[in-house]
C-alpha cells in the first residue's frame, strides 16, 4: 500500500452492504490515498485508489498482518448471518474471524481498529425512550447474531486493555438499508424464493402489529460517512447511529398503505418458529425475540463528536429500501448481487 500520499485504509467485508457504501466514499475522499478492500469474492472492477484481496476470515489460513501492514485504519465490517440452524459455522467467522482482526491490527502495529458492533449488541431496554452507549452491551443470549457482537464487545474490552495504543471505534448501528441491498437482505432474512414484488401495497392489505416491534433504521450511505468520519476524528469508543423516526407497525402500514391489524407476541413467534424449523425462513425466531427486545438508541454522542447527522429519514430509508425489493435491485459484487423472485 505504498506510493500513495493520504491515508491507507483497509476495510474487510468491503462487498458488503455497508462495504461498498464506505469503499465509495473512501474512493472520493481526498484524504484517503489507498484503499484496500478484503471480502472472500472479489469483483471484477475496483472504485478509485482501490486494491482488492480474497481473505475468508473464517480460515486460519489467512494472513491478515500481511494484509494489514503499512495501514492507517482497519475498518473491520466482515459478518456471516446464515446459517442460522449451524451457529458453529458463523462462530467461527463472526468471532473467531474477528478476533483474529484484532490481534492482526495489534501485531501489524495499525493505529486505529474501527469495528461494526451493532444495535444487536445491547441487552432488552426501553421502547418509550432512548438510551445511549452506556446501556450494557451483553445482548439476547440466544440469538447468535446478538451474542456473538455481545461477545466482541468483551473481546475489544480486554484488546483495548492490552493495546492502549490503538485508537478503538465501536459503531452500533440501526437496521442498515439501502436500495442495493434490497435482494440481499430479502434473501438472508426473508429466504431466496420469497418474492420480491410482495412489497406492493396492494399486495398487503393488512400488517401485522406486534408488542414490542418498534425499531430503527439507517440508511447505509449515511452509516458509511458515520465511519468515515471516524477515520478522520480524534475520537474513540463506541458510537449510536440511527436515523428518525422509530419504525413501528403504525408507521410502516402507513409507508405501504395497509392497516396493522394487532397479533398476540405468541402467535406471531410461533409462525416465525414452524417456518424457521421448515427451513422456509431464514431468520430464526430467537431472532425475532431479540428484535422485540433491542433498545432505542440516542445518537447525539456520534452528532457530538463526529460532527454526523443521517441525511435521511428512516421513512425515505423504508422507501428506498421497499422499492428495491420490488425491482430485485443489487449491485455488482457477489453479496448484493441483484435477483428477482416471482
Amino acid at each position: 500500500m505504498d506510493g500513495e500520499s493520504g491515508s491507507r485504509i483497509v476495510v474487510t467485508g468491503a462487498t458488503g452492504n455497508v462495504g461498498t457504501s464506505l469503499v465509495r466514499l473512501l474512493a472520493e475522499d481526498a484524504e484517503v490515498g489507498r484503499i484496500r478492500g478484503l471480502a472472500r469474492r472479489i469483483p471484477d472492477g475496483a472504485p478509485a485508489k482501490t486494491d482488492w484481496s480474497a481473505v475468508d476470515l473464517g480460515s486460519e489460513e489467512a494472513d491478515l498482518v500481511k494484509e494489514f501492514e503499512g495501514a492507517d485504519a482497519v475498518v473491520h465490517l466482515a459478518w456471516a448471518f446464515q446459517p442460522t440452524h449451524d451457529p458453529a459455522v458463523t462462530w467461527r467467522t463472526n468471532v473467531l474471524g474477528s478476533m483474529r482482526v484484532f490481534e492482526a491490527v495489534a501485531a501489524a502495529k495499525v493505529p486505529k481498529l474501527v469495528h461494526a458492533s451493532s444495535v444487536g449488541a445491547y441487552s432488552p431496554g426501553p421502547k418509550d425512550h432512548a438510551v445511549d452507549e452506556s446501556w450494557p452491551t451483553h445482548g439476547w443470549p440466544d440469538a447468535a447474531y446478538c451474542r456473538e457482537k455481545a461477545y466482541l464487545e468483551r473481546a475489544l474490552d480486554s484488546f483495548q486493555h492490552e493495546h492502549p495504543g490503538v485508537r478503538v471505534i465501536r459503531m452500533r448501528p440501526a437496521f442498515l438499508f439501502k436500495r442495493e441491498s434490497a435482494s440481499e437482505q430479502r434473501r438472508i432474512f426473508g429466504g431466496r424464493f420469497l418474492p420480491g414484488p410482495l412489497a406492493r401495497p396492494d399486495l398487503l392489505p393488512f400488517l401485522p402489529d406486534i408488542p414490542g416491534l418498534t425499531v430503527q433504521a439507517l440508511h447505509t450511505d449515511d452509516a458509511a460517512q458515520a465511519y468515515r468520519l471516524a477515520l478522520h476524528t480524534d475520537v474513540r469508543g463506541a458510537f449510536n447511529l440511527a436515523a428518525e423516526p422509530p419504525v413501528d407497525a403504525a408507521l410502516l402500514s402507513e409507508v405501504l398503505g395497509s392497516r396493522a391489524v394487532r397479533l398476540p407476541r405468541v402467535a406471531a413467534r410461533s409462525a416465525v418458529a414452524a417456518a424457521w424449523n421448515l427451513r422456509l425462513l431464514p431468520a430464526s425466531p430467537h431472532l425475532f425475540d431479540a428484535v422485540l427486545r433491542l433498545p432505542l438508541m440516542d445518537c447525539t454522542k456520534a452528532r457530538d463528536e463526529l460532527g454526523w447527522r443521517p441525511e435521511r429519514t428512516a421513512v425515505e430509508v423504508l422507501e428506498e429500501f421497499l422499492e428495491g425489493m420490488r425491482q430485485g435491485a443489487g449491485a455488482e459484487t457477489e453479496p448484493l448481487r441483484g435477483r428477482k423472485v416471482g
